[in-house]
C-alpha cells in the first residue's frame, strides 16, 4: 500500500468530484491535506468525511485561489500549520464556456482562461519559493482529454486551448523547477462521472443522455471514469514510486486518445 505519512498535500477544489475523492485517498494513506473551494458548505463536509475516517484535513473556505493574494494566503496557511507544503494539486477549474466556436462569447472564454490557466499558474507561483526553500516539492495540474482531442458532441474551444495551454505550463515548470528539485506533471482525465457530468448520466434530459452515449461510445473500456480512479493516479504520481515521473502528461481515459482516430465501438 502507498505510504503518505506526514506529507502535506494542498489540493484545490475539494467541495465534491475528483477533489473530494483526492482529499479522501490522499488521508487515507498518511497525508496532511489542506483543502479550498468557493463552497463553504460541500468542502467543510468533505473535511468532516476526511476526518470521520481517521484522516487530517484541514480547509480554507470560501475562497477564489485564482486571485493570487489569495492562493498566497492559502499556501501560506499550510506552512503555517505544517511547517512545509509537499505536494500542489491543482484540481479545481471550471468550464465556463460550451458549444460552438462562434457562439463563444469574450466572457465565458475569458472565465474559463481565468479558472483553468490562470488559477493553477498564480497558486503555483505561491508555491514556487516555499519549494524552492525546501528544495523539494510536486505540482500536479488537471489536465484534460480535450487538449489533446475535441471530444464532439461536447464542444468547448476554450476548455481545450486552456487545458492544451496549461500542458505547456507544466513542461516549463518541469524544465525550470528541476535544479530546484521540484517536479510537475499533468493529470488528464477523459470522461469522468462527476456532479459536473451528471446530466449525461441521469435519464433526466434525453438530448443531455444521447450526448452522454456518444462519449461512452469513444471509449474502449465502454464506460466514463469514476473520481476515485482519476484520485488514486494523483495519489500514485505523489508517492515514492512515481518519483523519476516529471514533465509529462498522464492520460486516465479508458484508451480514448489510444483510438481517437480509429472507428471503435466498444463490445456489449
Amino acid at each position: 500500500m502507498l505510504n503518505l505519512d506526514g506529507k502535506v498535500v494542498l489540493i484545490s477544489g475539494t467541495a465534491g468530484g475528483q477533489g473530494r475523492a483526492a482529499a479522501l485517498q490522499f488521508a487515507a494513506v498518511g497525508a496532511r491535506v489542506l483543502g479550498c473551494d468557493v463552497k463553504a458548505a460541500e468542502a467543510q463536509e468533505t473535511v468532516d468525511m476526511v476526518r470521520k475516517a481517521g484522516g487530517t484535513m484541514e480547509s480554507f473556505h470560501p475562497v477564489d485561489v485564482s486571485a493570487p493574494e489569495v492562493a498566497k494566503s492559502w499556501i501560506d496557511k499550510a506552512v503555517e500549520t505544517w511547517g512545509t507544503i509537499d505536494v500542489l494539486y491543482n484540481n479545481a477549474g471550471q468550464m465556463r464556456a460550451k458549444g460552438p466556436f462562434a457562439e463563444t462569447s469574450m466572457e465565458d472564454w475569458n472565465l474559463t482562461l481565468q479558472y483553468e490557466l490562470t488559477m493553477p499558474f498564480v497558486c503555483s507561483r505561491a508555491a514556487w519559493p516555499h519549494f524552492v526553500r525546501q528544495h523539494q516539492g510536486l505540482i500536479i495540474n488537471t489536465g484534460s482529454i480535450s487538449a489533446h482531442v475535441e471530444l464532439m458532441p461536447l464542444r468547448s474551444c476554450a476548455h481545450g486551448a486552456t487545458k492544451a495551454g496549461l500542458l505547456g505550463l507544466t513542461r516549463m515548470l518541469a524544465a525550470e523547477g528541476a535544479v530546484h528539485g521540484i517536479r510537475a506533471i499533468s493529470l488528464s482525465p477523459g470522461v469522468v462521472r462527476s456532479p459536473a457530468t451528471a446530466r449525461f448520466w441521469s435519464g433526466e434530459d434525453p438530448q443531455q443522455t444521447a450526448v452522454g452515449e456518444a462519449l461512452l461510445r469513444k471509449i474502449p473500456l465502454g464506460r466514463a471514469a469514476s473520481c476515485e480512479e482519476i484520485a488514486s493516479v494523483a495519489v500514485f504520481l505523489a508517492s515514492p514510486m512515481a518519483t523519476y515521473i516529471n514533465g509529462t502528461d498522464i492520460l486516465v481515459d479508458g484508451g480514448l486518445l489510444g483510438v481517437a482516430h480509429h472507428p471503435y465501438v466498444p463490445a456489449g
